[in-house]
This record gives structure tokens, sequence and C-alpha cells, in this order.
């Protein structure tokens, strides 16, 4: 558990007094946001604000977790031998999730500077975003079946997961790699639509990602082992503890982050940092075998995709609106909230999210004692 503080500490360092520095060095070189011209008026006093804050967080989050595991090694050569600390290195399931972080929001930078060098509020078109989320997840996917450890475990699993794998629901590799790129091209997206108010995103991706520090976490102290209890009463995971840095890491980097996001923001994340925090998201859930449990933990996000889907849906059937705009967050600015009200009520409810979601897990893992 100490190295996974480690890691958030010193997320948390860079992200806070890296910043600030960000901010004067996009200012610096004219890298503001271009704000969408049917949204609405009060978001024009945003255009300018620098943009692409995500790189801090991402930056803040690998650093934190590379520092973390660093100590790990330095204290095993200290206190053991060097094998040991080799052992300790960096796993498969943490070098898989962070490629997929750092691969996204590549396309997330590649997103936002074109933006920025053509001056207007759409960046890549929809078709080579999609194909860019596509080719990473498929690589993700079948990456992440490989690399078993001596117990035969991979990072992912071929079944689907509600809490834990659900033995009676195989999907098989083919399967699993169709569902691991639509849970990574659903889960970047929806923290691209929630990411409209100061902090919102922000302020969200902090509570979920320390839902899956503890999730991480508790599935490491109750791991399967050879010769130990099996399924149900343990988790199949391979790589619990590293997960966990990796978690914690990046809520401390968003925590840092939200300092200089909340109203009235100073910098946006951007989609460099949108679209990297969904494909995080989407990449623990599949590596901690909790695929629709993100469902409900991550109910703020799919609360505003569901808007988005709705009100396109209905208008190409109807030509009517069933929101004033959307996502669900500009609804409720054109109803007359205040943007700051706005963020605090889905806070709230994506609080409700994680604590919901906490509690199915662990009522999994008590179920599961009992059995």
């Amino acid at each position: 558990m100490k190295f996974i503080l480690v890691a958030g500490l010193v997320s948390f360092l860079i992200s806070i007094f890296g910043t600030p520095w960000a901010i004067r060095v996009f200012t610096r070189r004219g890298i503001g946001q271009e704000i969408r011209a049917d949204g609405p008026t009060t978001h024009q006093t945003k255009r300018g604000t620098p943009t692409m804050g995500g790189l801090i967080i991402i930056a803040a989050t690998v650093l934190g977790y590379a520092v973390a595991h660093l100590t790990l090694v330095l204290l095993s050569l200290v206190q053991s031998s060097a094998s040991t600390a080799e052992d300790r290195g960096p796993t498969a399931s943490a070098l898989l999730l962070l490629g997929l972080f750092i691969a996204l929001g590549a396309v997330g930078f590649v997103d936002d500077y074109t933006k920025v060098r053509k001056q207007r509020s759409l960046g890549l078109d929809t078709k080579a975003k999609l194909i860019a989320q596509l080719v990473i997840a498929l690589v993700f996917g079948v990456l992440a079946l490989q690399f078993k450890n001596d117990n035969g475990v991979a990072p992912a699993s071929t079944h689907l997961s509600f809490a834990r794998d659900i033995s009676w629901l195989p999907l098989g590799a083919v399967g699993f790699i169709i569902l691991a790129y639509l849970i990574v091209t659903a889960a970047s997206n929806a923290v691209n639509l929630t990411d409209g108010l100061d902090g919102l995103a922000t302020g969200t991706a902090v509570m979920v990602f320390i839902t899956y520090t503890l999730i991480s976490f508790w599935q490491f102290r109750h791991q399967c082992v050879p010769g130990g209890p099996l399924p149900p009463h343990c988790y199949a995971i391979r790589d619990g503890v590293d997960l966990g840095m990796v978690a914690f890491a990046a809520a401390a980097a968003c925590f840092g982050f939200l300092w200089w996001n909340g109203s009235p923001a100073r910098i946006f994340m951007g989609d460099t940092g949108s679209l990297s925090l969904g494909g995080l998201l989407a990449g623990l859930a599949i590596l901690t075998r909790t695929e629709m449990l993100l469902v409900v933990v991550g109910a703020l996000f799919v609360i505003i995709t569901v808007s988005v889907i709705v009100q396109v849906a209905v208008f190409k059937l109807t030509k009517r609106r069933v929101f004033r705009m959307a996502p669900l967050q500009h609804h409720f600015e054109l109803a007359g909230w205040g943007e700051v009200t706005i963020v605090i009520r889905f806070w709230i409810i994506a609080g409700i999210g994680v604590a919901a979601g906490l509690g199915l897990f662990y009522a999994d893992f008590v179920t599961g004692q009992r059995g």
C-alpha cells in the first residue's frame, strides 16, 4: 500500500506544480481553446484558455508510477538481492494500461493540435478518430491476453465480468477483443463528452480512479494463489498492486490538475486528457475483471453519454429535441443553472455511482466468501 501512496504523492506534486508552468508555456505559444459557436453563449468568454492540459496529467501519472517502482526496486536491492529487485519491476498489466493511456492521449493531442492550428472547434474528423481508437483498442485487446504469469493468469480474461469473471459467460479470444474495443471506445468518448464544464470531468475522474485503487488493492489482498481458495473466494487477477499504483497516480494527477481546472478554469485538459483518461478507465475495468461494474462506477459518464444518444436518435426520428442541448450539462446551463451548481450536483451523482459500485463489489465478495 505504501508504494501506491508514493505513486499518488509524486503524481500530485508534479500535477499541481507543473500545471501553472504549462499554463504559462501554452499561453506564450497561443495554444488556446476554441469554442463551438452553437454552445451556451457564456462559454465564449473561455475562448483562448490554454488547453492540452492532459499532457500534464499523463506525465504526472506515468512519472508517479515510475518513481514508486524505482523506490520499490531500490528498497529491494538494499534489503535483499538484485534478482528480487528484477522481479519487482514494472508488470505487464501496468505497461499495457499505461500504453493504452498514452496512445489515446496521443490521439487526443493530434485532435487538440488540429483545433489550435486551424483555429476551429473541431479537430480530427469522426472517422479518423474512430479508426485510431479501433487500432489502439485491438492492439491492447490482443496483448492483454498474452504475458501469462507462473500461475497461468494473463492480464485480461476471455470471460465477461461484473465484480469478477462470470464463469458461464465465456467470450473467447475474438469476443473479448471486440468487447475491449467497445469498452475503450465508449469510455474514452464518454469522458470526452463529460468534459464540457470547468472541473466536471476532472473531479469525476478523481472519484472513479480512487474507486479502482480500492478495488485493485482489495483484489491483491485476496488474490488466488496455488494451494489457496478458488474463485469466488478469491480474485484471479495478475497484478493488483501495479494496477492500484496506476489508478491512484491518475487520481492524484487529476486532483492536482483540478486546482487549476476548477471554475473559473485557467486551463483545460482538452481531448488529450479526456480521451486518455477514458482509455485508462476502460483498461482498469478490463484488467480488474469489472467490465460491467464500470457502468455503475462511472454512472455520470454513462448518463451524459446516453443523453447524447437519446438526443440524436429522437431528433433523427421526429425532428424534435428531448433536451435543449446535449450533452446533458449544457441542457441545464440553458435552463438557467449556474456552472458551479451543475458541476457540484453532477459530482454528487458521480459520488452516488462510485459508492454504489463499491457496495456492489463488496457485496459480491461477501457473498462469495459465504458461498
